[in-house]
């Protein structure tokens, strides 16, 4: 190793060899060796058993049911008596009426019909230049002849009324059939009943709410209606008025 030293500015030089003697180094003295005591070996611990599985519930005792009784089988449905019903044969003293039952229409007259259910039913019969039919027939089993009156005259026409008197008024009904036209009362002196072609005088005074009716050879009545209504007046003077043009034509009344 070579060192350079300025001192003072003098050079000196001084060259130091050091000469490291190797050595080679002493072989480290022998250790003696001791066998270091062996692990003794591991006890195996015996394996824990799994703990058993759990037992199963133990099985329900089923509730057993009664044994179902058999069903009875069904009787057998007794058969249908078949409902007699009625026949009837329509006829009317005006030749092609149209003939409702129940109105349901069934034909024109002469006509036949068949399996009429027993009981009550209405008939309807209308023909051209006559007033309609309706009534109610009773129908049995069996056959039934009917016939259909146009030219006979009905009415049931009824009105209550009040009747004036030259000093004060009494109340009644008038009723008029093709057998009758009467007035009933309490007044005794001022009822009567004549038959429907013994009126003299029959008239309908609308503005002045009034019923003329004047007996042949006898007296004279004027009624009012007890609300003043008119308009009843004029349709009991126009149905009687109806029924009274056709007896004096000659048609028969209807029986009552």
């Amino acid at each position: 190793m070579i060192v350079a030293l300025f001192l003072g500015g003098a050079l000196v030089a001084a060259v130091i060899t050091i000469t490291f003697m190797s050595r080679r180094p002493e072989a480290p003295a022998p250790v003696a060796k001791t066998e270091s005591p062996r692990p003794a070996p591991a006890v195996e611990r015996p394996k824990e058993a799994p703990p058993p599985p759990p037992a199963p519930p133990a099985p329900r005792a089923r509730r057993r049911e009664p044994a179902a009784a058999p069903k009875p089988e069904p009787a057998p449905a007794p058969a249908e008596t078949p409902v007699a019903t009625g026949t009837l044969r329509i006829d009317s003293d005006v030749p092609g009426a149209q003939v409702f039952i129940d109105r349901e229409y069934v034909g024109t007259t002469p006509t036949t019909v068949e399996h009429v259910g027993p009981g009550a039913h209405r008939l309807n019969a209308s023909v051209q230049g006559h007033e309609g039919i309706v009534e109610m027939i009773d129908v049995s089993p069996g056959p039934r002849d009917i016939l259909i009156k146009f030219r006979e005259v009905r009415l049931d026409a009824r009105i209550d009324v009040v009747h004036k008197h030259r000093a004060g008024s009494c109340t009644g009904r008038l009723i008029a059939t093709p057998q009758s036209f009467r007035y009933e009362t309490a007044n005794k002196s001022d009822a009567f009943s004549v038959g429907p072609l013994d009126l003299e005088t029959f008239e309908v005074d609308y503005l002045q709410k009034n019923l003329t009716v004047k007996l042949r050879k006898g007296k004279t009545f004027n009624f009012t209606d007890p609300a003043g209504n008119a308009d009843r007046l004029f349709v009991f003077h126009r149905d009687v008025e109806k029924a009274l043009e056709r007896l004096r034509k000659g048609d028969p009344p209807a029986k009552q």
